[in-house]
């Protein structure tokens, strides 16, 4: 599979916004983020062509309207940044990254908690240890 389209933080906001509302158009996304950010309606649509040029988003013009569709996949870009975040900072082993986090009291309890049912549910999870 080839390696998604690197997506910025403020752009990563755009994508979250198609992904949960898609088809979405731009006056939509636009409204959307204008509740949960700062930026200016001309930085969104900005946003929004960055993301169309990276193949991150398509679009079809419905009369004066753009409708946006994702073509990419959240759980797909979230894994590759988790893959990438643990290669780059933790050598690839999410056993070395756990444990830093326990180390460092960065754990919960609760989380704690959830971490060792993960561990004790059988082989066929989808979590797995390096």
């Amino acid at each position: 599979m080839a390696p998604l389209p690197q997506i910025s933080e403020a752009e990563y906001e755009v994508m979250k916004v198609v992904w949960k509302y898609a088809p979405i158009n731009t006056n939509e996304i636009t409204e959307k983020l204008l509740k949960t950010t700062a930026w200016s309606p001309k930085t969104i649509q900005t946003l929004i062509k960055r993301l169309v040029t990276k193949g991150a988003l398509a679009y079809e013009k419905q009369g004066r309207i753009f409708v946006y569709t994702p073509l990419i996949l959240q759980n797909e870009y979230v894994g590759q940044e988790s893959r990438s975040f643990l290669k780059r900072f933790y050598g690839g082993k999410i056993t070395d990254m756990l444990s830093a986090y326990i180390e460092s009291d960065g754990l919960s309890d609760t989380e704690l908690e959830q971490l060792r049912f993960l561990l004790s549910k059988d082989n066929d999870s989808n979590f797995a240890l390096e």
